[in-house]
């Protein structure tokens, strides 16, 4: 009887729909070329994946796990081969030494540390109820996101002043369809919010973006790929496309392509490939 008044009293506290599992789970496999040829002069891809955890109650875990470092193409891949297939590599860099490999590294797994418990909403937290309050419609949930950025703004330009007195808000809100994007785009995946939320968010997120019409992930699934706004500052160019799964109405994908001086940046470019939904089991460390 006490177990069953505990969780009716835990169920009260979640309005709106209810959770569907125990945990809401975000899989983030992050690819990279990595930004030195190794070898006898070829080009290795990195990989990693991180996983989060989330309760209805807001609690968090995470995982994190390298994936190791593969030939990035096919003609790197037979350089590799002709080089004798290594399994790792080594070099020094301004002093450092590096180390890369082709198996998985160890990785961790634990109760996630330094954030409140609550779901991310654009700059601030929230509660999984009021989640399940957000608006179903286009037009109130793009207010609602650009209302949240205009305020994260406006501190951040007060803060900012303490150490740059010229600091004005003007500084962000001249970027603010390409924040709006952002914020958007991440209710497709981050957080259990309803399906008819997801769905107005991409209905949202294609009047601050361009169609690029199909595409597939680096998994070979199919969705809708999105351009996100440009950001072209003093010769740093960063160009972001996002791939919708628009069934589901989940993110499957993000690319980023930086560039400074029209020469690509590696370190600040790549792909990251996503799985999202509702689990009841427990957080593990993820194999790859």
């Amino acid at each position: 009887m006490k177990l069953l008044v505990m969780a009716a009293l835990a169920a009260s506290t979640l309005v709106g729909a209810p959770p569907e599992a125990d945990y809401w789970r975000v899989e983030t496999i992050h690819s990279r070329v990595h930004p030195h040829q190794v070898g006898s002069g070829y080009w290795v891809r990195e990989k990693n994946v991180a996983v989060e955890w989330l309760t209805p109650q807001g609690k968090a875990w995470s995982a994190y796990r390298p994936l190791g470092a593969h030939p990035a193409s096919k003609a790197d891949e037979a350089a590799w081969k002709a080089d004798g297939s290594p399994k790792s590599w080594t070099y020094r860099t301004e002093g450092m030494k590096i180390t890369l490999s082709t198996e998985p590294g160890k990785g961790t797994l634990g109760p996630a540390k330094g954030r409140p418990d609550g779901f991310q909403l654009v700059e601030k937290y929230v509660t999984y109820a009021q989640l399940q309050d957000l608006p179903a419609e286009p037009a109130a949930l793009k207010a609602r996101v650009v209302a949240d950025l205009r305020a994260w703004m406006a501190e951040a330009a007060e803060e900012a002043k303490t150490t740059s007195p010229g600091s004005k808000v003007e500084d962000w809100t001249a970027q603010l369809d390409r924040y709006t994007a952002g914020g958007l785009a991440r209710l497709l995946v981050d957080n259990p919010v309803p399906k008819p939320v997801r769905a107005a968010a991409y209905q949202a997120l294609r009047t601050v973006t361009k169609d690029l019409g199909p595409g597939r992930d680096l998994l070979g699934r199919s969705g809708r790929l999105l351009a996100l706004p440009v950001l072209d500052r003093k010769g740093t160019v960063l160009k972001q496309e996002v791939l919708v799964d628009t069934t589901a109405m989940l993110l499957l994908e993000q690319r980023t392509a930086t560039t400074v001086g029209g020469k690509p940046v590696t370190a600040k470019s790549g792909v990251e490939t996503y799985k999202a939904g509702w689990t009841d089991a427990r957080p593990a460390l993820p194999t790859g």
